[in-house]
């Protein structure tokens, strides 16, 4: 009796393993470089220590900065694959997707940017806007690092319960909650003394970008 023969499918694989090693050779570059800074960097979730230290606009254009924006954008790429591999509108081993994800999330974070620059000057808040910038993309870095281990072990494992990226997710989220509320404590006479413009900004480029993101990613998903 012969058995039926059944093609054995093998996903390509390295060029995960290629980002993952890239990204944290740059992490333990990056800490190596600027030791003392990484370490106030990694307490951030404990103490506001690093946010008063290196509150200046001119450390959002560093070198510290730079690299560690690269991993992050490494990092939230693969967790949104990965979190569309769970729930089944992906599969996790095409790198095309993972560079498009990519693409649009470095883009994406740019375009704001330079928004958020545009609009701040049309208030006449454009200090405020570029301390905000910082602290926003400090934290936003700091979720992007939290998770990059957890996309490595991720993304070698078969059976990822659908739970694990909606608790990523919810943790993340509780972290920029968090940032925001540093945020609005740290300059809360500058927004008290400008709260119209603020609310606008919120609204503007706080809410709506990312509320039309998700209603256009939940549209193509459902396609």
């Amino acid at each position: 009796m012969i058995e039926q023969l059944h093609p054995r499918i093998i996903e390509n694989k390295d060029w995960a393993t290629l980002l993952f090693v890239l990204a944290f050779a740059v992490v333990a570059i990056t800490k190596s470089a600027y030791e003392n800074r990484f370490s106030e960097f990694t307490k951030l979730i404990f103490s506001d220590k690093y946010v008063k230290i290196y509150r200046d606009v001119s450390h959002l254009k560093s070198s510290f900065t730079v690299g560690l924006f690269i991993v992050q954008i490494v990092s939230y790429a693969f967790f949104i694959q990965l979190t569309m591999h769970v729930f089944g509108y992906a599969a996790k081993s095409d790198w095309m997707l993972f560079t498009q994800i990519a693409t649009f999330l470095t883009y994406f974070i740019i375009a704001k940017y330079l928004i958020e620059k545009i609009i701040g000057t049309s208030f006449n808040i454009d200090e405020f806007v570029d301390l905000f910038n910082l602290q926003k993309a400090t934290y936003r870095t700091y979720i992007g690092l939290l998770i990059l281990p957890v996309n490595a072990i991720l993304f070698y494992r078969d059976d990822v319960s659908k739970i694990v990226p909606l608790a990523i997710i919810g943790v993340s989220a509780c972290i920029s909650m968090f940032s925001y509320f540093i945020s609005i404590k740290t300059y809360q006479n500058t927004i008290i003394n400008k709260l119209f413009y603020f609310i606008l900004y919120l609204c503007a480029l706080e809410i709506a970008p990312y509320y039309f993101l998700y209603y256009w990613i939940t549209k193509e998903m459902a396609w």
